[in-house]
C-alpha cells in the first residue's frame, strides 16, 4: 500500500495553501486601504478647516526694533519663510504710505493702487 499523497491531491493541497495567503494578503492590502482612506479624510478635513491666507503681510526688519522691510500680497513666493505677519488691507496702505517698501515681485501697492513718488 502506497501512502504517499497522489500529484493530484498534492496538487490540490497547494491550490488550497496559495488561496489562502492570496486571501490574506488581500486582507492586509484592504487594511492599508482603509488606513489610507482615513489619512485622506483626515487631511480633507484639516484643509477645510485651515484659515484662508491673509490677504497681506508685513515683512519685519532683521534685528528687534527695526522698521518693517516690505509689505506682500498673501500667498507671495517671496514672503515665503521671511518674518511676515498677516495685516489688513488698511494697515498695509498706511505702511506703504509711512514709506515701507512694496515687494517688487507681488506689487501690493498696485493692488491697493497706492502711488508714491
Amino acid at each position: 500500500m502506497n501512502d504517499a499523497p497522489s500529484r493530484l491531491e498534492m496538487l490540490r493541497f497547494t491550490r488550497r495553501v496559495v488561496a489562502q495567503q492570496a486571501e490574506a494578503s488581500l486582507a492586509q492590502l484592504d487594511r492599508w486601504i482603509a488606513i489610507e482612506e482615513e489619512r485622506e479624510v483626515a487631511r480633507r478635513r484639516a484643509e477645510e478647516r485651515r484659515p484662508p491666507p491673509p490677504e497681506w503681510l508685513l515683512e519685519r526688519g532683521i534685528g528687534a526694533g527695526s522698521p518693517p522691510a516690505r509689505v506682500h500680497r498673501g500667498g507671495c513666493d517671496m514672503a515665503e519663510g521671511v518674518r511676515v505677519k498677516p495685516i489688513s488691507e488698511e494697515q498695509a496702505r498706511r505702511a506703504m504710505y509711512e514709506h515701507v517698501e512694496a515687494c517688487p515681485f507681488c506689487n501690493p501697492d498696485t493692488a491697493l493702487r497706492v502711488i508714491l513718488e
